[in-house]
């Protein structure tokens, strides 16, 4: 039997597909004349805007009672059951350069927990998501995180800080601790993005700081479908409205949380 949060999945791909085919065509005439600055390295765009106006309205249709988490809050409409949390446009930078890692992001709060989320990545046409107890998937196909435990044979994934620079001594400690021992780190500078590889296995963990709830909302419950862990810097629960977060394939999160701790108390000292 189909579930409520499956329907409601399953249209959200198309709203998100509907916004991303709307940015693409956006870009191709798109220069920085058009961009404007939110604070220090945060850009915005009509087209971020624009791109929230389109996905809310849809939104609005397919569930009218809900309420809104939006990162350009371009409504303040907050429901009393259902809250949708949006980034429209996740990578802005990106964007704007015209390099093509990109995403719509759009995740669903009942009541306190996320029941469903999507990730389409514009630039690959891939649409990643997720409904509780549903499964994971990519463009009509389940997805699993990796089977990598060994640190060494992992692929991570980061963001850098582009505004707080005050945890930067613990940050660069950790990434020169994961350069030396991972396969490899990326930074694609999109963290829904980045969080749907991890749950396809592209990725084995990714983690940053000074989130917002819009940039990972969706990515939690594909990752968690899709059978990893999300946590917090210190293994709890904290990671949608925490401002940080730790995503992994779930063999190689007690090493990482590990490393984390042992970093962070050093700079305590």
């Amino acid at each position: 039997m189909t579930s409520k949060y499956e329907q409601l999945t399953l249209a959200t791909c198309e709203i998100a597909r509907k916004a991303g085919k709307f940015m693409a065509n956006e870009r191709k005439n798109f220069n920085d004349s058009m961009v404007e600055s939110k604070g220090m390295h945060d850009l915005v765009s009509y087209v971020d805007k624009a791109s929230e106006k389109l996905i809310i309205e849809d939104l609005q249709k397919l569930l009218p009672e809900s309420g809104f988490i939006a990162e350009e809050g371009t409504t303040d409409i907050h429901g009393e059951r259902f809250n949708w949390v949006i980034d429209p446009l996740d990578g802005t930078t990106n964007f704007v350069q015209g390099v093509p890692v990109y995403a719509v992001s759009i995740g669903l709060l009942d009541s306190d927990e996320l029941v469903l989320g999507v990730v389409y990545e514009v630039g690959r046409d891939e649409c990643f998501y997720a409904w509780k107890d549903g499964g994971a998937y990519l463009n009509g196909h389940s997805i699993r995180v990796s089977k990598r435990s060994d640190i060494h044979d992992s692929l991570l994934a980061t963001g850098f800080p582009y505004s707080d620079f005050s945890r930067m001594d613990e940050y660069m400690e950790f990434l020169k601790w994961t350069m030396k021992n991972a396969r490899g780190v990326r930074r694609l500078g999109s963290a829904a993005t980045d969080l749907a590889y991890v749950a396809c296995g592209r990725f084995d963990a990714f983690w940053e700081y000074d989130l917002k709830p819009w940039d990972v909302a969706a990515g939690i419950v594909i990752i968690k479908e899709a059978g990893g862990i999300i946590t917090d810097y210190s293994g709890g629960n904290n990671f949608l409205f925490g401002k940080e977060i730790v995503a992994t394939n779930g063999l190689i999160d007690e090493l990482i949380l590990e490393k984390i701790s042992d970093f962070n108390s050093d700079q305590r000292l």
